[in-house]
């Protein structure tokens, strides 16, 4: 499960890459457009993902860091995170 997440969190991160290089240097027209827009719906995803994971990060010690790393790789962060009785 380790190797899935793993691969999530980089295909997701290499995602990112692909946006920014997007924005700085904009693609053909119609791909230009899909990035973009696959872009909007990955983020707002996961700032849906931060607003309902919220209070299981409570007893983390580093709370703002999950929440970045969930801004990031979405539920593939949320899936890694040990379950409070499981540390």
């Amino acid at each position: 499960m380790k190797f899935i997440l793993g691969l999530g969190k980089v295909l997701t991160v290499l995602f990112w890459w692909v946006v920014l290089f997007n924005l700085f240097m904009p693609q053909p027209l119609p791909l230009n457009l899909l990035i973009n827009a696959a872009g909007i719906f990955l983020l707002s995803l996961h700032v849906l993902e931060v607003l309902f994971f919220n209070a299981s990060l409570r007893g983390r010690s580093h709370r703002w860091f999950d929440r970045l790393q969930i801004l990031l790789t979405g539920i593939f962060h949320v899936m890694s995170i040990p379950k409070p009785g499981k540390a």
